[in-house]
């Protein structure tokens, strides 16, 4: 015989059941409504996953950055390629390519294609997730017009020293990500990457250069926090212009030899020589994570440094100016004092 408790249980037990099966026609109803409207408005719905910032390189001694994160596989294919559309923003003016196979590419034009191809193969070296790209130094884009600035030609109608970066279709592009907001404010990854943009001298640090990349994984994927435009580096940042003169470059070799990088230590802090945009995000650079970054550097050949600038089709002279001044900048790095050091040493004086 079933007592009274027993038949309030079995109520309250069916009318929980109610309400869950209730707020999950709800949550499928608003979710369907959302994406609908989503549809209806032209606008992506992006998946998110785990947020991603730096992944542990493993033994970077061993990577190849010649090829950099595309390896041989994802390599264009250049026996034919065709334009789309031309991409629109930034200082250099870019396509949306199709290669021999059928896959979609943004070609960008002119001088920050070569530091652009560097930068990246440095930073995918130390762990941070990058765009794919690849440096080739002559191609013909079929129906393409002429580029809105001037760009340097070969072979005629050529393009000279294109930047191929990769839309691959599997990956689905999001917005951008803020460098004052987002998960890893206060954390040694993000502050490490901004002493790499110091060591890269990025004078051209801005929310709009930034994206996050949903990349489908095991499980829910990652939202991977990435830099995608890196042109302005490997020139000098300058300082606040002086009666408006422009003092930054970006893509020059000699400028990037001659300036300097690291400017004190102070306390617990590194300053650093940088004066382009967002100056105060290198007002906070603790030395354990300035440290951190020297030792994944540290690991880096002279032959894979010199490797990231191959890649981006350098002459022999530049290669090599270029790879020292990078290993002068690591060695900086490493010859910073060790925190606990630096702090007893300024109480002594």
């Amino acid at each position: 015989m079933i007592t009274r408790g027993e038949v309030i249980e079995m109520r309250r037990q069916k009318n929980f059941a109610a309400l869950i099966i209730l707020a999950c026609a709800l949550l499928f109803t608003f979710s369907h409504a959302a994406f609908a409207q989503g549809k209806r408005k032209g606008k992506k719905v992006v998946p998110v996953g785990r947020p991603v910032l730096w992944k542990d390189p493993g033994n970077i001694s061993a990577r190849d950055l010649f090829l950099g994160p595309g390896g041989e596989v994802m390599k264009p294919d250049l026996s034919e390629v065709t334009f789309i559309k031309a991409e629109k923003g930034g200082y250099s003016p870019k396509f949306r390519v199709k290669d021999g196979s059928g896959q979609e590419w943004v070609a960008k034009l002119g001088k920050e294609a070569q530091s652009e191809t560097a930068a990246v193969r440095l930073l995918w070296a130390i762990g941070y997730p990058t765009e794919i790209n690849y440096l080739v130094p002559c191609v013909h884009i079929k129906g393409a017009p002429a580029p809105r600035k001037k760009v340097e030609r070969c072979e005629g109608q050529g393009f000279s020293n294109v930047r191929f970066e990769a839309r691959p279709e599997a990956v689905v592009r999001g917005g951008e990500w803020k460098w004052k907001r987002n998960p890893f404010v206060g954390t040694r990854e993000l502050q490490g990457l901004i002493v790499m943009m110091g060591l890269l001298n990025n004078w051209d640090i801005k929310d709009s250069n930034n994206v996050i990349l949903f990349v489908p994984n095991r499980g829910i994927g990652e939202s991977q926090h990435v830099i995608s435009d890196l042109g302005a580096t490997f020139g000098k940042t300058g300082r606040l212009p002086f009666f408006w003169r422009i003092t930054r470059s970006r893509n020059n070799p000699k400028d990037y030899a001659k300036a300097s990088f690291i400017d004190k230590v102070k306390g617990n802090r590194v300053a650093f020589r940088y004066g382009g945009k967002n100056r105060g995000l290198f007002k906070n650079i603790r030395l354990e994570d300035a440290k951190w970054v020297a030792n994944l550097l540290s690991r880096l050949s002279d032959r894979q440094i010199a490797d990231a600038f191959r890649a981006a089709n350098y002459s022999p002279s530049k290669v090599s100016m270029l790879t020292a001044a990078v290993r002068r900048r690591i060695n900086e790095l490493v010859n910073l004092p060790e925190p606990g050091i630096a702090s007893l040493s300024e109480e002594r004086e």
